[in-house]
Parts: structure tokens; sequence; C-alpha cells
């Protein structure tokens, strides 16, 4: 089912709150990144915005990133990844594929093949599992280029891999050494 425009934009608010500014309505998350349910749609309605506890579970459910879970009794919600705030999210550990991919823009091309892959403000590089999807996040930051992570060689040479809830592929950064530009038909 697709996501209406009402539940996007709330989607989007959602996402701010739970993985940049949870002060933006007044909540606080947990060392692991949970939020109260009860908290967050008070906090969201406080805000004039519109929000009961079944557009919440509608919006996690259909959202096409699975950005967000709830905890088994769905009394805690919090964004599966992608904060720029200070969280541990319990991810464990994982040995990567052979290749992940990193969708980017050619505006920063030339700063990563010096620098590298950087988190920048958030906790981890996110890396996708399949060239496509790294195309459409590329997309996001203006003409699209992506690049091919030779991840398990960097496994191999001591870098941790996790996987969050939502299949993105996360690390700390990402070496020069390890990344190849692919064209955008791969």
């Amino acid at each position: 089912m697709k996501e209406n425009r009402e539940d996007i934009e709330l989607g989007k608010f959602i996402s701010l709150i739970l993985r940049h500014s949870p002060e933006t309505i007044g909540i606080t998350l947990d060392e692991n990144g949970w939020a109260k349910v009860e908290d967050l749609i008070e906090g969201i309605n406080r805000a004039r915005k519109r929000i009961d506890f079944d557009t919440l579970e509608r919006i996690v459910k259909e959202n096409n990133k699975q950005r967000y879970s709830f905890n088994d009794d769905r009394t805690k919600i919090r964004a599966n990844q992608g904060h720029s705030i200070e969280v541990d999210v319990e991810l464990a550990e994982s040995i990567p594929p052979k290749h992940l991919y990193h969708g980017t823009s050619k505006r920063f091309i030339d700063s990563i093949m010096d620098l590298g892959i950087q988190k920048q403000s958030r906790q981890y590089v996110h890396l996708s599992m399949d060239f496509d999807t790294a195309l459409s996040v590329g997309k996001r930051h203006g003409k699209p280029i992506v690049l091919k992570i030779d991840s398990i060689r960097m496994f191999n040479n001591g870098h941790k891999f996790y996987l969050s809830k939502n299949k993105v592929w996360l690390t700390d950064s990402v070496p020069v050494e390890y990344i190849v530009i692919q064209s955008n038909n791969q």
C-alpha cells in the first residue's frame, strides 16, 4: 500500500524527532534511542500536527524505508538508524556481503576520493546492498554517482559492519582504498 501525503509529511517529522532532535517536541530518548509512544504522540499534537496511535502504527508499517520500530508491547518507538545524536540502537556486528554500494552526488566525489566516505553528522556511514538503492539515495543529493565498496576486504582488514533492522549496512567510515566508482548503469 502506498503512503499518503499526510503520512509522508508526518513520517519526515517523526524522523526529525527520533533521529536528530527530540527536543523539537519536548521529549527525550533513552540511551538506546527509544521514545515513549505516548510522549511522542502528545508532543506531535502539541506541535499542531495531528496524530493518534493508529496513524503512527500505519506510518511505521507502511514507511517504504522501514525507518522505525516499536518495542514488543508497542509502548516505545525508535528510528532504526540514521541518528545524528548519540544513541546505541543495539546493533550486532555482522559479516557484510562481498560488495556494498554508496549513493552520493558527483559534487562530493573529489572529497570522497581524498578522504574516503565519512559519516559526517551521522553515527555511521550508510551503505546499500544493491546498486539501484544506492542510485536512488544518490539522486537525493544532486547528480548521482554510485560507489562500489569492497566490503568483505574491509571486514577482513578489521573494519566493523552492522546491519540495521531495516537492512541498511553501517560502518564508521570507508577508506579510499576500498572504493570503486561505478557508472550509472553498473
